[in-house]
């Protein structure tokens, strides 16, 4: 092609080659989300493993899944179903058997996914927080939940 440069050389500095790279971690970040609010709370959702299949968590479906929560002020864990002697939790989803967070942030998950709530206390504990667990009054949480099966609908 005229070019006595080796192809390598060319392709490197090819413009669109050089941005491949780029647009590769652009789409994985946009695959994999951003924090975004759920519409109508305060609540702030984040997809860090997308999940897998067509079932997702609807209002009514009972869900299995793992969950760890930290007081996000404090960086203090204060429950996982994944600690020693603990096992994955089962609850009915979008019906208020869960703090509003939760039970809003869950909503749309498919098996498999991992998602990231940041919850502010009034739809965590609120301004009394839950002190056996040591989440301090007016405690914002910070829940890393993974879908292990929408019962029904399918599983890890």
């Amino acid at each position: 092609f005229g070019s006595s440069r080796p192809a390598s050389y060319v392709m490197a500095r090819s413009p669109t080659m050089a941005l491949r790279p780029l647009l590769a971690l652009a789409l994985l970040g946009a695959a994999l989300g951003s924090p975004e609010k759920i519409s109508g709370y305060e609540t702030t959702k984040e997809t860090v493993t997308p999940g897998k299949g067509e079932a997702v968590v609807s209002k009514g479906d009972k869900v299995t899944v793992h969950a760890t929560g930290v007081v996000k002020e404090t960086g203090k864990k204060f429950w996982s179903t994944k600690d020693s002697g603990q096992q994955p939790f089962t609850y009915q989803a979008g019906v208020g058997g869960v703090i509003v967070g939760w039970d809003q942030g869950c909503l749309g998950m498919k098996v498999g996914e991992v998602r990231k709530l940041i919850i502010p206390a009034k739809e965590g504990y609120g301004e009394k927080g839950f002190p056996a667990w040591g989440i301090p009054a007016g405690g914002t949480l910070d829940f890393t939940i993974e879908v292990l099966k929408i019962h029904n609908k399918g599983e890890l």
